[in-house]
């Protein structure tokens, strides 16, 4: 997704019910991994409110305070792993020494939808833009690569966002990669391909951003509105 507290804090927002749709499941098990804003209990309970008992069973994975000394069975026990936004660098640099990295890959072999906004959605590419560093936005390469491709979010609310991604695409910072609005998302399948994009706002966009003959080009993707659905999902349970 290309925001990601602008879609866990409207707590009806129908990307959530499309990512809760896609394990086939009534009941998913969704693990919420805050890491990326050093598990801010703020975020961790707007995510409870909104991933709630009634959509699915939620649960978080603290890293910051572990409670376990083996963290395989939350992980690889959900059918969604939501990751909050926040500091890229961070992130990645913390799933790498306690070995989230490791079993985020396997989650992914075994299933597992793997989603988030903003930094949860730039780690799952090789990389894009990160305001990890500062204010003044700079190139992020250390992606954990299930997606072969580069990602920027924020593209609609991020004045920095769109020429920093143009020049790194120019420059072979980054390879081609894709782009998304706020409540955008983009998604994948297991191997990387991409299957549809689609958004929780009327005119949101998802482009695919590459580069021909020496220019960006910019290539919008059929990107397919989500309603809101006025029944609860709970609704539909069996």
């Amino acid at each position: 997704m290309g925001g990601a507290r602008s879609v866990v804090d409207r707590r009806n927002d129908a990307l959530v019910d499309y990512v809760l749709e896609l394990t086939g499941k009534s009941d998913p098990a969704v693990l919420f991994l805050g890491t990326a804003t050093g598990d801010d209990r703020g975020y961790i309970v707007s995510f409870y409110e909104t991933f709630n008992s009634a959509r699915c069973r939620p649960r978080h994975l603290d890293l910051f305070s572990r409670e376990f000394d083996d963290i395989t069975g939350p992980v690889l026990g959900a059918d969604v792993v939501h990751v909050g936004g926040g500091n890229t660098a961070n992130l990645l640099d913390i799933w790498k020494r306690q070995g989230v990295d490791v079993l985020l890959h396997k989650a992914l072999a075994r299933g597992a939808v793997l989603t988030g906004g903003s930094a949860g959605a730039l780690c799952w590419f090789e990389g894009g833009t990160t305001d990890s560093y500062g204010p003044t936005l700079q190139v992020l390469r250390e992606g954990l690569g299930m997606v072969k491709a580069s990602f920027c979010p924020h593209y609609d609310s991020g004045e920095q966002r769109r020429p920093l991604f143009h020049a790194a695409l120019l420059d072979g910072a980054l390879p081609d990669g894709y782009a998304a609005w706020d409540r955008a998302a983009v998604r994948f399948d297991a191997d990387g391909r991409f299957v549809e994009a689609v958004t929780s706002q009327p005119g949101g966009r998802a482009l695919r951003v590459y580069v021909g003959n020496g220019q960006v080009v910019e290539e919008d993707l059929p990107c397919r509105y989500l309603p809101e659905n006025p029944v609860p999902r709970a609704f539909f349970r069996e």
